[in-house]
């Protein structure tokens, strides 16, 4: 009889990739962002635990969005506190905190549970082009480079 071949945290690899956001479209960028973070393109995936890879994003505040909602989407947080609501445009955050934006679209697009935060720490944001993380010597990828559906990854 065969078995379904089920990983174990020793055997799984987690790579390194630096993604350009640069020109992106916000929810193309955020869905391929969560495909990397989640293992989807890795062999090895299983849905249970964290396949996944590193992902190093620059430039975040070069993202574009269409039509009108670079006025119109709104961003909204609560202090916790009676009358604590803030709410900003994307423009507004964008000139305020541009990571912030790359971030709360991948975070709405991974499980809402403790893989899905442990997957999410595994995202480095930076709003210019550089980043800290060299010496993890992160492969460079194009986001039309990542395999679909049952692709090879070569």
């Amino acid at each position: 009889m065969n078995k379904t071949y089920t990983p174990t945290p020793k055997d799984v690899e987690r790579p390194w990739y630096v993604v350009d956001a640069s020109g992106q479209r916000l929810g193309r960028l955020a869905s391929e962002l969560a495909n990397l973070l989640k293992g989807k393109t890795n062999p090895q995936y299983a849905p249970h635990m964290d396949t996944g890879a590193f992902v190093v994003v620059v430039n975040a505040d070069k993202v574009a969005v269409t039509g009108k909602k670079r006025y119109q989407k709104l961003y909204r947080r609560h202090s916790g506190r009676p009358g604590g609501m803030k709410v900003e445009t994307f423009e507004q955050l964008k000139n305020r905190i541009p990571e912030r934006i790359i971030q709360e679209a991948v975070k709405g697009m991974l499980p809402k549970n403790t893989l899905g935060r442990q997957m999410l720490k595994k995202l480095k944001i930076y709003a210019g082009p550089e980043h800290p993380h060299t010496a993890q010597k992160p492969q460079k990828i194009d986001l039309q480079t990542i395999p679909k559906g049952g692709e090879s990854w070569q």
